[in-house]
């Protein structure tokens, strides 16, 4: 078998092994259909490893009829009807901090209202900050899928993208177009990448599941193969984190693609904001007989948050790479729609390097991907054969055929007339479809900023050490730990800041939360006979059902002014507090473990361990959701006056800074002018410095107990 040339085990790759056959599946509607086709001929075991795995998707959506069952309702049905199917559901474990886009609990719907052959497990092995983002499917270890799908909502669409596509909802909820590509693959390679399933199953849960008999042929009927016999390379990115070595295949696989490139290179990503495939990119465009670069990209990241950030860090290297383009080689382009305002969203992770190289995987091209979340590619290499260099440059024009509005074979026949793949597509461009040009992205002073920093998109994880230092709360007071929670505080408080600026500035927040609206709401609860009931009521129910604190104390201060304000915002958080507590205490840590993974469980042993000064800390610096931490401390031996002191201890000072800067806001409300701008500043100023004493005073009475 040939095709391994390029490959390198232990260096761009990890394994290679031999495809019976594989397909390209491009858009929701394909994978979607041939994944749930595939798994009714599931006999053994279904290994589901994903970033987001949500029980409401429905993989079957026929046009003109119903959709089919939810996949919990799917998953749970395959279960009962075979006895000897086993299906292992993995899913990263920080969905908590994504609770407003994503399933909420899928520990109920996918694992306790499923049949007990159907495990689910939240990942928490990996290092403070990063995420799993493999998407990997294996049933029986004789058939795959790798790509950029998570089976979660607003991913089915058709190639179309259509403006009006009725099926295109989840939850009954419409949402705009979307576009990904998952690769298929059948063979030894599958098996391999069972393999690689296991093992993470494995850390994640210190299960060791046997690989199932060979047996039977999942492949799903009417999905033609677009290759057979082809030697397949799997790629993985794992940061170090305990005694697993890092892994960056991907990062040098990126990299001698890039450097092999002759004739072209076509990318389509999420992300452009990776700095070392930038350089190599900038590299080959400089080069003199150096590769045509065409790159597809959503017009914009998703989301002002997004926008602000992982949008400034992709203007930077867009402009690094124009200045770098001194032959005119490359093309930046985004799909459109004539008539559609909402942008495509582009998910697909695809690099197609001559008619040679192809790649299909999870990782973006941004410095995560490459050092710090997991991920999982597959990728092959023609090495001279006639029908997969066909088949790649086939697959090419497929996905720009979908995004000029035209047919592969058009695609194939311009490049050929041109003798150029940007000429092609140039000619071709100007369709009630087509790819635009991506406009020229302003660099501010932020964006500058943002590109020295590795706050926003990190290439490698922190040092562990020092995260062990502080999460083992040791408030000895040492110069380096005084300076480091000096600054994680101001930070926090200036990007708190920044982001509530920023909503106001971006989104619709401003438009709802208008100031006669806020000031008549604030008016109404001040002035309602069950003014005090109702407020704490709203902290009880808010404290256990992951409304930010923040936010209802924030609203209390607007409602009852600073004295009021202060007293109601620490009763109600206490009181919250003590309902996730004694909550807590009823579940058990065990319980609370299973539900909240790995994380959950190593809190707990420091909240156990070092009392009310754990408890200060947490409160001042929230590492993990208040209601999270509430669940924790009541699971955990601490005792209730050690949660009640560390709670007034460490929120008391917050409150008191949130409610006199809320203050001065609402004067600014009420009498917009110089004079109000003045004083919202001299709260914000007076809340810093309360933060501040409040800190001292903390590691005051640190030291007094040692």
């Amino acid at each position: 078998m040939d095709g391994k040339e390029f490959f390198r085990t232990g260096e761009n790759c990890w394994r290679v092994e031999e495809a019976e056959r594989l397909a390209f599946l491009i858009d929701g509607e394909a994978y979607f259909g041939a994944l749930a086709d595939a798994l009714e001929k599931a006999v053994a075991s279904v290994y589901l490893v994903g970033w987001d795995l949500d029980s409401r998707v429905r993989l079957r959506r026929p046009k003109g009829a119903e959709a089919g069952e939810p996949l919990g309702a799917f998953l749970d049905r395959l279960a009962r009807d075979r006895p000897a199917l086993r299906i292992y559901l993995l899913e990263w474990d920080f969905a908590v901090l994504y609770a407003f886009e994503r399933e909420f609990l899928p520990t109920l719907s996918l694992g306790w209202q499923t049949h007990q052959r159907v495990r689910f497990e939240l990942d928490a092995c990996h290092p403070i900050g990063a995420s799993h983002h493999q998407k990997l499917i294996v049933i029986d270890d004789r058939l795959a899928f790798v790509g950029g799908f998570d089976l979660a909502c607003n991913r089915w669409d058709t190639p179309e993208h259509a403006l009006e596509e009725p099926r295109r909802r989840d939850n009954d909820v419409p949402y705009p177009p979307f576009h990904d590509v998952q690769l298929m693959v059948a063979g030894r390679v599958a098996a391999a990448l069972g393999e690689l399933a296991r093992r993470r199953w494995r850390r994640a849960t210190g299960e060791r599941p046997a690989p199932p008999a060979p047996t039977g042929d999942p492949w799903p009927e009417g999905v033609p193969s677009d290759l057979r016999g082809v030697a397949v390379a799997i790629l993985r990115t794992e940061a170090h984190h305990e005694d697993q070595p890092a892994v960056t295949e991907i990062r040098q696989f990126y990299l001698d693609a890039i450097a092999a490139a002759r004739q072209s290179i076509y990318i389509e990503n999420q992300y452009l904001t990776a700095h070392d495939i930038g350089n190599a990119l900038a590299a080959a465009l400089a080069r003199r007989e150096g590769p045509e670069v065409v790159i597809v990209l959503p017009l914009s990241c998703s989301g002002w948050l997004e926008q602000e950030t992982m949008g400034a860090l992709r203007a930077h290297l867009i402009r690094h790479l124009r200045s770098a383009d001194t032959h005119g080689r490359l093309r930046l382009y985004f799909p459109r729609r004539e008539g559609q305002e909402e942008i495509i969203n582009v998910h697909s992770k695809v690099l197609v390097v001559d008619d040679r190289i192809l790649r299909i995987g999870s990782s973006n091209l941004n410095n995560r991907s490459l050092g710090f979340d997991s991920e999982c590619d597959l990728a092959f290499d023609a090495a001279g054969r006639e029908e997969i260099g066909r088949a790649i440059r086939g697959f090419r024009d497929r996905l720009l055929g979908e995004h000029l509005g035209v047919s592969a074979a058009t695609v194939a026949q311009a490049v050929a007339t041109h003798g150029s793949l940007t000429r092609g597509i140039e000619a071709l461009r100007g369709n009630a479809r087509t790819l635009a040009e991506l406009p020229e992205e302003s660099i501010d002073g932020w964006s500058q900023l943002l590109s020295q920093s590795q706050l926003v998109d990190p290439e490698r994880p922190i040092d562990q050490q020092r995260m062990r230092e502080l999460l083992s709360l040791n408030l000895a007071p040492t110069p380096h730990r005084l300076r480091l929670l000096r600054s994680a505080g101001f930070l926090l408080l200036l990007l708190t800041c920044l982001g509530l600026a920023a909503a106001w500035r971006w989104t619709d927040l401003g438009d709802w939360l208008d100031r006669e609206r806020l000031l008549a709401l604030g008016e109404a609860v001040r002035t309602s006979s069950f003014a005090i009931p109702l407020v704490l009521g709203i902290f009880l129910v808010g404290s256990l059902t992951m409304i930010p604190v923040t936010l209802l104390i924030f609203a209390t201060a607007l409602s009852f002014g600073p004295a009021g304000g202060f007293f109601l915002a620490l009763t109600g958080s206490l009181g919250g507090g003590l309902a996730g507590f004694v909550l807590g205490r009823l579940l058990g840590r065990e319980t609370l473990r299973r539900l909240g993974g790995a994380q959950v469980n190593r809190l707990s042993h420091r909240l156990a361990r070092h009392g009310w000064l754990t408890m200060a800390l947490l409160r001042v610096v929230p590492i993990a959701p208040f209601t999270v931490v509430n669940l924790m401390a009541g699971a955990t031996r601490i005792s209730l006056a050690d949660f009640v002191l560390g709670t007034v201890a460490g929120m008391g000072p917050g409150i008191l800074a949130m409610v006199l800067f809320t203050g001065g806001l609402e004067n600014a409300l009420r009498h917009p002018g110089e004079v109000s701008v003045v004083l919202a500043l001299a709260a914000a100023t007076a809340a810093l410095l309360l933060i501040w004493w409040g800190r001292r005073w903390l590691r005051s009475q640190d030291r007094r107990e040692d």
